[in-house]
């Protein structure tokens, strides 16, 4: 099926963010005595919404979190972002081929993804084509959010092709009826097929794909 839109994710796919907003929570629930290797907050908290976070966090910990947790760790990851997120290797160029329609669907507010486009010199690619879970009230594994950027850019889902890097992303991209690019590692590809994806390493190879 041809592709008439491509959407991708944020985090991971455009921008080098998973380990970078990882650090910084393993970091700051640390000051609340959960000790977490990086390795296993990115296993545990890659693609989900910040919700499914606190609540893991907490059922770890064994107590609830105070009221402003998010608030500041949101605080923390923007000074972070502003300082040292960078673009994903090869997707400028990657961009730079792609003659179609394209958009972001993303888990986090529009404020965070607009900061981490914006700090990557990517936020003028897709101006006006941001959509945030946050706007709907679902979060993937549902494929509402994809299904709603496809509806508002006019574009069928069968034409669609999403880029992700997340399990949760995937099985989204699969249900709304969307093909779906999984960029990955070696270590998590098998998953991410099994999920239904088609898997690929760089982002150099992005367009051929499409």
């Amino acid at each position: 099926m041809q592709t008439e839109l491509v959407i991708f994710d944020c985090d991971g796919v455009l921008v080098d963010s998973e380990t970078l907003g990882n650090r910084i929570l393993v970091e700051f629930v640390a000051e609340f005595g959960l000790i977490l290797k990086l390795e296993e907050a990115i296993l545990l908290f890659k693609g989900c919404k910040m919700a499914d976070c606190l609540a893991v966090i907490e059922q770890k910990l064994g107590r609830k979190m105070p009221q402003d947790f998010v608030t500041q760790l949101r605080a923390r990851t923007a000074t972070a972002f502003e300082r040292e997120l960078l673009p994903v290797e090869g997707i400028e160029a990657a961009l730079d081929k792609i003659n179609l329609p394209i958009c972001v669907a993303s888990s986090g507010p529009i404020e965070k993804i607009k900061l981490a486009l914006r700090v990557t010199n990517l936020l003028s690619r897709f101006e006006g084509r941001i959509f945030s879970s946050y706007e709907i009230g679902s979060w993937k594994p549902a494929p509402d959010l994809f299904l709603y950027a496809a509806k508002h850019l006019g574009v069928n889902a069968s034409f669609c092709t999403v880029v992700e890097d997340s399990i949760l992303g995937v099985r989204a991209g699969i249900a709304a009826g969307m093909k779906v690019l999984a960029y990955s590692s070696q270590s998590e590809a098998i998953q991410l097929e099994e999920c239904g994806a088609r898997v690929f390493y760089s982002m150099y190879q992005l367009p051929d794909l499409l």
